[in-house]
């Protein structure tokens, strides 16, 4: 189900990512107990990819996963004290359709193209 509130739709985004999390704290749990296996010789397995490799993907999601909630955060933040929606840098609106495919943006699609993000 998808809501228009914009604080809803920060929370559900927060919870599936603390799902996400969960699983990739499960999946980094078996490649580590893997890697302390003495017998597990991945590294020479030309079909598959390495339990090195693995853990850095993890990892990488993890990292993503991490900055994302924190950005959710931040707007959660924004909700609460009225400055959600409004472009950190010149003050204006910033249009829903950003909002609906960014809901953590912080600034009108002019400024951003202007900050490069």
């Amino acid at each position: 189900m998808t809501t228009t509130d914009p604080a809803e739709r920060l929370r559900e985004r927060a919870r599936d990512l603390d799902g996400l999390l969960a699983r990739l704290d499960g999946d980094e749990r078996d490649v580590l107990a893997d890697r302390s296996d003495g017998t597990a010789d991945d590294e020479h397995d030309p079909e598959g990819s390495t339990l090195s490799g693995e853990w850095q993907r993890i990892d990488a999601l993890r990292r993503a996963a991490i900055a994302e909630r924190e950005e959710i955060a931040l707007a959660l933040a924004r909700v609460a004290d009225g400055t959600y929606g409004i472009c950190v840098r010149c003050g204006r609106a910033i249009p829903a359709a950003r909002l609906d495919a960014r809901p953590m943006a912080t600034m009108c699609v002019a400024c951003a193209a202007v900050a490069g993000g």
